[in-house]
């Protein structure tokens, strides 16, 4: 006698056979991003989303941030807020994003470190560095931290992020140079697990004129990333590590040849072999620069504007174009403070045609409060000489002390001058402007130098 199957079976089956072919599926949605599949990840995260998993919510707000726009980084802050009462990663997630903001107001920067304080305690190591970087950069808000004492805390805990906030800060602290013994330790017990110590190591050896330990370091890179363990990125870190002069001697050669091997497979290699010919034409002509550009900036990297903007606006390599400049600068603005410090000084110097002071203050007090400290000096001698605005001597004071960490004669003489010149009866307020200004930008200000990549 035959049976008939019941049927809810049949429809289970049927379900089965078709492969769920039209139900949304968290496991094809990370497969679909191993293999680059971002629409059909974002399909099936989106879905699942709106049905309230919180998996797929913090995996459609990772692909929503990853876009780098600035409408969808505001849709993933939402959509990560949906999911932080029943998810550490989703508050770690959010904190980081709002980390990333460049204008928190205080209310916003303590909630960020609760986020990153919450989620942290929840098990989410990734928490730990930004919110050590969060406190060093705004004390003001934070009195009650006493970072080197938590971070030794964490420490004797047995985090590992909290060695490499160690680090960190000596970097912000401008002590790294005294702590370089300490630091290969560190590295050098944690390279497997964290392989932002190979910048760190390279950056030792070369600094202590260490030939032997840079190559076996550089060996290991190069199998780690050929194996698929070291992202591209950290190569390309590395190999500006090598061409830095400023670091010790510079070895441009080997740079090149890293950053040529990862360039056909991660874009920001290619700015980053253009600004290499730039700083040593001996490796190549201006020609093939310039190629190297072109590929940067077909892959839309704010870096390659940066570059080819600043040789329009040098008028060295190629015929000086202050409009060119201008167009290429101005989009590599919303990422690169540099930007702002050479669009500042083309309004300054009136490149365009007429000086435009209001332009050029702008621009260049973008470019100081973003750690480049030219535009400081910039600022202090358009205060002190009246460069198309109103003399203001406080104004000036409060930038050509804040470009003594550029320690050139140039700004020495200007912040004497400037302290010569300002009037007894304004020294008070100008020294309170200057303590508000060191305190509106943090902690990581000090010292942080140029922090632009070109």
């Amino acid at each position: 006698m035959a049976h008939t199957a019941p049927p809810l079976l049949l429809l289970a089956a049927a379900i089965a056979l078709a492969g769920c072919a039209g139900l949304p599926d968290e496991r094809l949605a990370r497969e679909a991003l191993k293999r680059g599949d971002s629409a059909t990840a974002e399909q099936n995260f989106r879905q699942l989303a709106e049905l309230g998993y919180t998996d797929a919510q913090v995996g459609l707000a990772d692909l929503q941030v990853a876009t780098g726009d600035p409408e969808q980084m505001r849709r993933a802050e939402q959509t990560y807020r949906q999911a932080i009462d029943d998810s550490p990663r989703a508050k770690a997630r959010l904190g980081k994003l709002l980390a990333r903001k460049p204008e928190l107001n205080p209310a916003e920067r303590r909630e960020t470190a609760q986020l990153l304080e919450e989620s942290f305690a929840a098990g989410e190591e990734s928490s730990l560095m930004p919110l050590v970087m969060l406190y060093m950069q705004y004390p003001q808000d934070f009195p009650e931290v006493n970072v080197p004492a938590r971070i030794a805390q964490w420490r004797a805990e047995g985090h590992t992020q909290a060695a490499l906030a160690q680090i960190l800060f000596y970097r912000t602290q401008g002590t790294y140079d005294q702590h370089l013994a300490e630091i290969e330790r560190i590295c050098t017990a944690n390279l497997a697990i964290a392989d932002v110590c190979y910048v760190e190591l390279a950056t030792v050896n070369q600094k202590q004129g260490k030939p032997d330990a840079q190559k076996a370091l550089l060996d290991d890179l190069m199998a780690g990333y050929r194996a698929g363990r070291i992202p591209a990125q950290r190569v390309d870190s590395v190999a500006q590590v090598l061409a830095d002069n400023e670091l010790g001697k510079p070895d441009e050669n080997k740079a090149r040849e890293l950053l040529d091997e990862i360039a056909p497979a991660y874009p920001a290699a290619w700015t980053s072999l253009a600004k290499l010919l730039y700083d040593y034409p001996a490796l190549g002509d201006t020609d093939q620069m310039l190629a190297y550009l072109e590929k940067g900036r077909a892959a839309a990297l704010p870096r390659a504007e940066l570059l080819l903007g600043r040789l329009y606006y040098e008028g060295k390599l190629v015929p000086q174009d202050p409009r060119k400049a201008e167009q290429h600068l101005l989009k590599a603005s919303a990422t690169e403070p540099n930007a702002h410090y050479l669009l500042g000084q083309m309004y300054l110097r009136g490149y365009l045609g007429d000086v435009d002071p209001e332009k050029a203050l702008e621009h260049l007090l973008i470019a100081a409060r973003n750690g480049q400290i030219n535009a400081d000096f910039a600022l202090g001698q358009m205060f002190a000489q009246g460069k198309g605005i109103q003399p203001n001597p406080a104004n000036a004071y409060v930038f050509s002390q804040l470009a003594l960490p550029k320690n050139t004669p140039q700004a020495l003489e200007l912040a004497q001058q400037v302290e010569q010149q300002l009037p007894p009866a304004e020294r008070a307020r100008a020294e309170q402007l200057l303590r508000e200004e060191r305190l509106a930008r943090g902690a990581s200000a000090q010292g942080a130098g140029q922090m632009s990549s070109l």
